[in-house]
């Protein structure tokens, strides 16, 4: 059974024990939910302990290979840009959208303090610094105590002066090091994985302490949530037709149809890899790609472009800032989008469960917000998955439009059938 399916179990099985708990003896309901948070306290440290050696390895390879891939030729370059100018749209786009969408939900104080409560997070928030403050500090005046200290913003741009660094020295040294690097980083795969053994035991604690606590009004709360990142996949989904159709001139409803069995695979597969070859056959034979881009820009495209990433980590961090009644500033979520994009690309290949704590932590954190939510909402990615890998595969194709677009690079398209 794989670890998605086990998590979803874990989760359902949970929640129904905690809520007949709270449904039918409040008092035991407390005293079992104090008797497992220990265990979800330790699941989510054990997560937590691998997230500042993993994304500073990220970051550093993902910079190198994007590099590498640029300096491949001219259909490359203009693959990565195409790649950043997307990652950026849709991180733009769930900046505006998801703390509006999230203000339509009201709050219950009482709701939310109890959660709180019961993943033992903070009761308040410190105090936010200021804009002056808040930009002095991204750059760090020492890397190690910031790895220290956990604090991710300052160590990500550390990892990225680092990075881009590296690809300046001598290219033997260059490889040397990117080889200890890249063994650090698979190391800490190797940690997490170990640890998402053990998911199913760590949701259900999780799971079990809140709903116990809190009873079934908070299952209302995580179901908007997922609501949310659902519907944003979907509509950054549709948005990509609009692309493709203003920068690839692609015409809708051809364009629609070529998707069609890509979207299939990956709603079966949740896996943009075994998506690959599809999409492939579709970008030659339905779109009349050439081999010359659609054997570039789509490997490289499942290798460091995953559109759906900036929106599921500012999702996660608005509704953190949600839970605490906090209004996030401009400057934090335009913060947030750049962040996201790197840490997006550095993280491409990796599950969704693997991935999740990796790469929402560092955005989270550096917004000033508890991480203690996210092994809640780990739990809770198992659905808004499906929809994330088809906006990923439909991103790729779309990208794949533009390149050949922009290169000047199109066969004799086909007809709108496909023949």
């Amino acid at each position: 059974m794989s670890t998605p399916a086990r998590v979803l179990i874990a989760l359902l099985a949970g929640a129904a024990v905690g809520l007949l708990l709270a449904a039918f003896d409040h008092e035991r309901a407390l005293q079992v939910a104090d008797a497992v948070q220990p265990i979800g306290r330790l699941w989510l440290n054990a997560l937590q302990m691998t997230v500042v050696p993993l994304v500073a390895a990220l970051v550093v390879v993902g910079i190198n290979s994007a590099a590498d891939a640029a300096a491949s030729g001219r259909t490359a370059r203009t693959a990565i840009v195409v790649f950043l100018v997307l990652l950026a749209l849709s991180g733009t786009f769930a900046a505006i959208a998801a703390p509006t969408f999230l203000s339509l939900m009201p709050r219950d104080e009482a709701l939310i303090a109890s959660f709180r409560a019961a993943i033992q997070a903070p009761e308040a928030l410190p105090a936010a610094a200021g804009v002056g403050a808040w930009l002095a500090n991204i750059i760090p005046s020492n890397a190690i105590a910031a790895a220290a200290n956990s604090a991710m913003l300052p160590l990500v741009v550390f990892a990225m002066f680092f990075g881009f660094a590296l690809t300046r020295i001598d290219p033997e040294h260059r490889a040397r090091m990117l080889d200890l690097v890249r063994t650090v980083g698979d190391t800490m795969i190797v940690i997490v994985r170990w640890v998402l053994w053990a998911a199913p035991l760590g949701v259900f604690a999780l799971v079990l302490a809140v709903c116990a606590r809190v009873g079934i009004d908070m299952l209302s709360a995580l179901g908007y949530y997922i609501l949310t990142q659902c519907t944003l996949y979907i509509a950054i989904t549709l948005l990509l037709y609009v692309v493709a159709a203003l920068a690839a001139g692609e015409r809708p409803a051809r364009f629609a149809k070529a998707l069609l069995p890509v979207q299939a695979i990956a709603a079966s597969t949740q896996s943009s890899l075994a998506s690959l070859p599809v999409m492939i056959e579709s970008a030659r034979t339905r779109l009349g790609y050439p081999l010359a881009v659609t054997s570039l820009v789509l490997p490289m495209a499942v290798s460091l472009f995953r559109i759906a990433s900036p929106p599921q980590y500012i999702v996660v961090a608005c509704f953190i800032a949600w839970m605490y009644g906090v209004d996030l500033t401009a400057v934090q979520l335009g913060a947030a989008v750049g962040l996201s994009i790197v840490v997006s690309m550095g993280s491409v290949g990796l599950p969704g469960q693997v991935s999740f704590m990796t790469t929402n932590m560092p955005v989270t954190q550096s917004m000033g917000l508890p991480v203690e939510p996210l092994g809640v909402l780990l739990a809770m990615d198992t659905i808004p998955d499906v929809f994330a890998t088809i906006a990923n595969t439909s991103a790729d194709m779309t990208a794949t439009a533009v390149v050949a677009k922009s290169t000047g690079q199109v066969d004799a398209a086909p007809d709108s059938d496909g023949a």
